[in-house]
Parts: C-alpha cells; sequence; structure tokens
C-alpha cells in the first residue's frame, strides 16, 4: 500500500523504488567501504549481484540481512533468546516500544526474532541525526526503516511530531505494519531506563478519537531488551566524563558512526528480549481521569514498569550492584569466577580509554558499574522490592 504524499519524506521506500535505489546504493564507495569493513570475507561483486536480484524490502530481510544478522549474532553473542513472542497475533500490529541500548541492534535484532517467529518485521522509527550520509538513508529505508526528524525549531518540531505520528497510525491501522521505537530519543547511557512524556504526547496526536482512543489504536507492546555486555560501555562512560568536564559538549557525527561500528562488532554476551502485553488494558484503566496532562503522566510509569520487570539479569549486574555499593547483597547470584570474569571485563573496557587521573579513572568506573547495576535498581523498584 502506498502512503499519502505527506509522509514522502520520512516513509520506507516502496517496493516499485527498491532496485533502483539499490542500483545507485552498491555504487557508493562509503558504502562499500561499509560491507567489507562489517563482512571482512565478502566477494563484493558477488555481493552486489545478490542485491541487484532483489526487487523488494521482504527478499532483502529475509534472504540478506537475515543471514547477516544471524552470522553477527554467532560473532558476537552468546545467543540471542526471546520470550512472549507467542502472545503476539499475527493477525495485529503493533507498536513495539523498548529500551534501547544500541543505535542498530535493537530494532535489528527485535526483527530477527520475529523473523524466527514467523511473523511480519516491525517498520523501525530511526532519528535523522544518525543519517549522516545519503546512503545511510537510502539503505534504511531499503530496510523497512522510517525517519524521526530531530534538531528543529519549535513551530517545525511540532509539524514533525504531527507527520511522525500520523504516520505510525497510517502504517498500523492502514498498512496493517508494526513499528519500532525507542522509549526515548537516543540511548540512555546509564541504562536508567525511562519512557519520555513527548513520545507518548507525539503518539497520541493522530487518531479521530481522544488520547487514550488514540493510544489504543496503535496496540503499545513494551519490550524489555537486555545486553550481557554493552560494546559501547566504555565510550558512554567517557562521554560522561566529557559533558562532566565541558556540559557544553556533544558528540560529533564520527562519535556516532564509531559507536555504531562497536555496536555490531563488539562482544555482548548473552542477549534477551521480552515481550510484556500490549498496555491497552491498562489504557482503559485511565479513562476516568479527566485531567489529560495526569493521564500523560500516567502512561510512561506503566510502560516503564513493564520493561522493568522483565529484564532478564546476568551475574555481572549483580557483581555490579555490590562493588558499587559496597555490599555482598547479591554473592548468591554470581560465583568468585563469575566475579573475577566481570571485573577483568571492567578492566579490560576501561584499558581502551586515554590515560585519565586517578580520580577520572574512579569515576569512569563508578560510570560503567552504574550502567550495570541499574537494571537491577530499577527491577528492584518495578517488582515492590527494596533498591
Amino acid at each position: 500500500m502506498e502512503c499519502p504524499k505527506e509522509f514522502d519524506d520520512i516513509r520506507p521506500f516502496y517496493d516499485r523504488e527498491f532496485h533502483d535505489k539499490m542500483k545507485v546504493l552498491v555504487k557508493e564507495p562509503k558504502f562499500e567501504h561499509a560491507v567489507r569493513y562489517v563482512l571482512r570475507d565478502v566477494n563484493y561483486e558477488e555481493f552486489c549481484q545478490q542485491l541487484l536480484a532483489l526487487d523488494n524490502k521482504r527478499d532483502f530481510q529475509l534472504l540478506i540481512m537475515r543471514a547477516f544478522l544471524e552470522g553477527l549474532t554467532q560473532q558476537t553473542t552468546r545467543g540471542l533468546t526471546g520470550s512472549n513472542f507467542e502472545q503476539l497475533e499475527k493477525t495485529r500490529s503493533y507498536t513495539f516500544m523498548s529500551n534501547h541500548r544500541d543505535i542498530v541492534l535493537d530494532a535489528s535484532f527485535l526483527n530477527l526474532l520475529l523473523i524466527r517467529q514467523g511473523l511480519q518485521t516491525s517498520e523501525v522509527a530511526i532519528g535523522n541525526n544518525l543519517l549522516i550520509f545519503d546512503w545511510i538513508s537510502d539503505l534504511v529505508r531499503l530496510n523497512k526503516s522510517f525517519i524521526v526528524k530531530r534538531n528543529l525549531g519549535v513551530r517545525q518540531t511540532f509539524d514533525a511530531a504531527r507527520q511522525l505520528s500520523g504516520y505510525i497510525h497510517f502504517a498500523i491501522t492502514q498498512k496493517h505494519e508494526s513499528v519500532w521505537i525507542a522509549q526515548r530519543e537516543g540511548r540512555a547511557k546509564d541504562s536508567d531506563d525511562r519512557t519520555q512524556e513527548s513520545l507518548i504526547k507525539m503518539l497520541g496526536i493522530a487518531g479521530e478519537g481522544d488520547l487514550i482512543g488514540n493510544l489504543k489504536e496503535i496496540n503499545l507492546v513494551p519490550v524489555s531488551i537486555s545486553y550481557e555486555y554493552d560494546p559501547c560501555d566504555y565510550l558512554k562512560a567517557y562521554e560522561f566524563l566529557l559533558k562532566r568536564d565541558n556540559p557544553e559538549f556533544k558528540k560529533s557525527q564520527q562519535d556516532d558512526l564509531h559507536s555504531m561500528e562497536m555496536g555490531l562488532l563488539g562482544y555482548k554476551g548473552h542477549v534477551h528480549f521480552q515481550i510484556s502485553p500490549c498496555i491497552n488494558d491498562d489504557l482503559d484503566k485511565l479513562s476516568s481521569i479527566e485531567e489529560k496532562s495526569e493521564i500523560i503522566s500516567h502512561i510512561p510509569k506503566l510502560i516503564d514498569k513493564a520493561i522493568h520487570s522483565n529484564y532478564r539479569l546476568y551475574p555481572g549486574n549483580y557483581v555490579a550492584y555490590d562493588i558499587l555499593h559496597g555490599t555482598n547483597r547479591f554473592t548468591d547470584h554470581y560465583t568468585a569466577e563469575e566475579k573475577q570474569t566481570f571485573t577483568n571485563y571492567l578492566d579490560s573496557q576501561l584499558a581502551k580509554l586515554p590515560e585519565v587521573g586517578n580520580k577520572d579513572h574512579e569515576f569512569l568506573q563508578e560510570r560503567i558499574l552504574t550502567m550495570y547495576s541499574n537494571p537491577l535498581k530499577n527491577q528492584m523498584e518495578a517488582l515492590g522490592r527494596e533498591a
């Protein structure tokens, strides 16, 4: 199904556009460089022939992207698993909303798990700040992504929010495509995952009902993503240090590219995705609240509780909490060997950073320990336990 013209600059490419866009993409030197960087043994000419033999996004995902992601899973993880996917109805489209750890792989791994379950992949929301080159924009739109416009003026921001909300509602209700969107703009650098109210407001703009009716229309499903190790943890810690010393610090495009590369190719240990039930029934319970602002403040808490409750925790999460707080509270959740493994990992990650003074080293270590302990802390609070 084709979209109204108002969505032309953000929608994924149509299948009728696929081949022409791909012909341009494979001739792009930077695309070739990226392919050779990620697929070290690739015969680029043969790979291009495979791409040019395709004429639609579905085959691209099933024949090219699936094989790539399965290979990446084998090379950089100890296994990619998912829970509760069986509760998803094949005839229903959803808005998957998850915590955000990795720039590229959060949505990619979710789609791989959907493919494994025999379900349709989701369209993916991606910020235009990451579309550093035109060829990256073309690639993601060939791979069922739609564009989130960022860093705009006040009036432009409202227009972009209305357009984005309209597209997501159209994708769900008319195209019958599921979508993925992160619960906040950008990754939570300290893994303290919180849904932004502005995102809920945006999703509720489109539709012909009230806020709750509009949100129910898109079937919000919280998704908890748990990486045993975050390959970019040391980069996130270093960013905290740079911002501490210079509050005006902003990452460069090259920093974002480096984070994407590290996230793709770095070791992640176990990776798990857990699906929570659609929140429509919970939204119904808020319908008696008269103040729209009060409803908007409740909905992120619903989503956060679902995400936090369903993290899969690893020994490192418990070790990090005990080291950070100077306790032995969770020693029954890890062995001495597992503690040593995590502390060795921590040391190896910190060693990748430039030399800093002792106090700065302590700051960086505290930042990484916080990243790994926050999922445990948030899960305890979500389950009503003392954190």
